[in-house]
């Protein structure tokens, strides 16, 4: 049975990147559909039976009768149906590490996240950050350290093959390259690695291709 995913406008929209890729990791095919998040019809949309499980978030995945949604929901979901290896480390301290670093990811970073928005459509040159995001930097960059040195080494990414974690980072990435912001150089390898996935490619591609514009993500972009 085909997969169906419903995500947001590729250029912003970061939690329909994992999903999305999280998706096209699995092997299984799938159909997505791309709904404009805050245009006119939206609020109707959001109500209708396709995003009602996920209270009208993005995104959202059907597999028959059954939803899912939330990134890590959805790898895990996948995972049961394709196999722990395609998303995680074989090893169990590579693993208890890789799921620790998911998890963090989707509950953390807020500065980072709020100040510097997901924004495929531009490049800027670098600014100051604030302390605290200078913070969620420093902390992600350390991360990723530990697990490239630890886990990582024989491959391009954190725990060698693209993975579950990689899929988490994967719009932080985005935004490091968005605005310009310094790195290690071990994180910036990561960061050109990930930019360089064939699925990140595609996903790229589609977002040129947008024309939807929502205003407070390119005021948010325009000032941070």
């Amino acid at each position: 049975m085909t997969l169906r995913i419903f995500i947001g406008n590729k250029v912003y929209s970061s939690w329909s990147l994992r999903g999305w890729l999280a998706v096209r990791q699995s092997g299984l095919p799938f159909e997505e559909e791309v709904v404009s998040l805050y245009d006119d019809a939206w609020p109707a949309l959001r109500e209708s039976p396709v995003f009602a499980p996920s209270n009208g978030k993005v995104p959202i995945v059907w597999d028959g009768d059954n939803a899912v949604w939330e990134s890590l929901a959805i790898i895990d979901y996948l995972a049961d149906k394709v196999g722990r290896d395609r998303y995680w480390p074989a090893d169990d301290a590579a693993r208890a590490l890789a799921r620790s670093m998911a998890s963090e990811m989707h509950a953390g970073y807020t500065a980072l996240r709020s100040q510097h928005t997901m924004n495929l459509r531009h490049v800027y040159p670098p600014e100051p950050l604030t302390p605290e995001v200078a913070a969620d930097v420093q902390r992600i960059a350390s991360l990723w350290d530990q697990a490239k040195e630890r886990f990582g080494r024989d491959g391009d990414y954190l725990f060698g093959a693209f993975g579950a974690v990689d899929i988490m980072f994967a719009p932080v990435v985005s935004r490091f390259r968005t605005y310009s912001i310094p790195l290690p150089a071990l994180a910036s390898d990561y960061c050109e690695a990930v930019w360089a996935h064939p699925f990140m490619v595609d996903w790229s591609r589609g977002a040129a291709g947008e024309s939807w514009v929502i205003e407070k993500f390119e005021r948010a972009a325009e000032q941070a």
